[in-house]
């Protein structure tokens, strides 16, 4: 048998349709509810549905009234506060396509994205790195002003329709903008009984920031959708203080990165924490000994989902289903999913390319102004996400590693290039490559192996590399090296290099 799960097609959206106005629906159905409680040492702020819905429509009128009209661009860069989802849900409601940012991007990289989307506009917390391009900018003190002016009407139209762009690391070293539809909202459903054993009267902690993507899905708009109450810890939340409130927040769904997990279980205990049901994952692999010190200390599963910025999660693991030993999970019904070889599907148990069909209502509409970048990520019908993995009988997906080089920081893929590219500018650097390396049986890092004519010092090249860098695309350690290992074409050897590096350090 081949390796093939078709639990498809899922039924289409609605011919007239707004992703915002699918949000929010539960507004209308539950007013007075809470929608969302920012959670800080200082207490909770919460925002019903009624005034969480009357200020995205609010702040749409007040885009609308700077003088922007549909389709036109708008870049986020906000830090971890109300205003990101509003200002988002607000430009999707009228037809605007937000563009959401990392707050960690440097000038630069900031630059790099500018040049690319050409925003009309751009919102901007002056706290976070801005542009230097000319482009007119509203200040994030203005934004709550908006909230009260009369509410926008929602701009109903074709499920197809771009909705939204946001950015991930490509294998060219360059960011990519994924430019997602409409009805990427509509596709959600299926994690709901796929993944979390979501309803609405749950009550959602998610511990990531609201910028990245798995906290604006599995944080934010999934319990909106479906009436639950989303939770989001403030910035500077440690890990162990997560605990503590999701006890006295009686939180029953938790959710994040396995990082998080990992710096959460350094204690020896956990406080009781009667309403969790279970925790979430994804972003990256969950090392088998995390998984099973949560559910010794917590008393309670953590359930796995696979995707990406392409198609988010379309394999998981969920309360009615839990994932076998050393799987990731089962693809969710509603989706085709193959694992593929050069001639197409491989057989049962054999390593095989992680695809998922054109058809998915989930997939992007593809990466912005780059046709020929996303027709190579098709093969036929499939489209392949560049990682492996093999499939059992029942469709149980093993994840067994990436099929490119590309790395994982905390949950956000690193295109080595982008790395490479930064140290390589360094005068006294002449050539990097650069690597994940596992530290431990549960971490992994971002390495840089380096030639120069001398071993530099970590600091100077931290300080260089934070200059061109995210924070979360930093490498963490440094490695002098005479030469780097060459393929026989004189590409680098990436794996070489991390074997070399496991067969040194166990």
């Amino acid at each position: 048998m081949l390796s093939v799960r078709d639990t498809g097609p899922f039924k289409p959206a609605p011919a007239s349709f707004n992703m915002a106005q699918y949000v929010l629906f539960a507004a209308a159905r539950t007013p007075e509810k809470d929608a969302l409680c920012i959670l800080s040492a200082d207490g909770v702020q919460s925002w019903s549905y009624r005034a969480l819905e009357a200020a995205i429509r609010g702040t749409a009128t007040g885009l609308l009234q700077l003088g922007l009209t549909e389709s036109d661009r708008v870049v986020m860069r906000l830090g971890n506060t109300v205003e990101f989802p509003i200002v988002y849900l607000a430009c999707i409601a009228v037809g605007l396509i937000p563009v959401p940012t990392s707050s960690q991007l440097t000038q630069g990289e900031v630059d790099g994205i500018v040049a690319q989307i050409a925003p009309v506009l751009i919102v901007q917390d002056p706290a976070i790195t801005g542009t230097t391009a000319d482009v007119p900018t509203l200040n994030a003190s203005a934004l709550a002003a908006l909230h009260d002016l009369p509410q926008a009407e929602f701009a109903m139209g074709d499920p197809e329709r771009l909705a939204y762009i946001i950015f991930t690391s490509g294998t060219s070293g360059k960011p990519r903008a994924v430019c997602h539809a409409h009805r990427a909202i509509w596709a959600r459903q299926m994690m709901f009984d796929g993944w979390y054993g979501l309803s609405a009267e749950d009550r959602v902690l998610h511990a990531g920031a609201f910028n990245w993507t798995y906290t604006l899905g599995t944080g934010l708009m999934d319990p909106w959708t479906v009436g639950a109450t989303a939770l989001i810890p403030a910035a500077g939340t440690t890990p162990d203080q997560l605990t503590g409130m999701i006890s006295a927040q009686n939180v029953s769904i938790f959710a994040a990165a396995p990082g998080v997990y990992r710096q959460m279980l350094k204690s020896d205990s956990l406080p009781e924490m009667p309403a969790l049901r279970h925790g979430l994952s994804a972003g990256e692999r969950m090392p088998a000994s995390t998984r099973a010190r949560w559910k010794a200390l917590s008393g309670v599963p953590v359930h796995e989902a696979y995707g990406m910025s392409e198609c988010s999660t379309f394999v998981s693991a969920s309360p009615a289903h839990p994932a076998p030993p050393g799987a990731s999970g089962r693809p969710q019904d509603g989706r085709r999913v193959a694992l593929l070889g050069k001639d197409g599907p491989v057989p049962l148990h054999d390593e095989g390319v992680i695809a998922v069909h054109r058809s998915d209502p989930g997939l992007m509409l593809g990466y912005l102004d780059q046709p020929e970048e996303t027709a190579a990520r098709f093969q036929g019908d499939w489209f392949l996400t560049g990682d492996t993995g093999s499939m059992a009988e029942d469709g149980a997906i093993t994840y067994l590693g990436r099929a490119d080089d590309m790395m994982n920081a905390g949950g956000y893929r690193v295109s080595p290039l982008e790395v490479e590219a930064a140290l390589n500018a360094h005068p006294q650097v002449h050539e990097t490559a650069a690597i994940e390396l596992r530290v431990k049986a549960d971490a992994s890092v971002i390495a840089a192996v380096y030639v120069a004519d001398t071993p530099l010092d970590d600091d100077i090249l931290n300080r260089f590399a934070s200059a061109h860098l995210a924070r979360y695309k930093m490498p963490r350690i440094y490695i002098h090296r005479d030469t780097l290992p060459k393929s026989a074409n004189g590409k680098l050897n990436r794996h070489a290099l991390r074997a070399q590096y496991e067969a040194k350090h166990g």
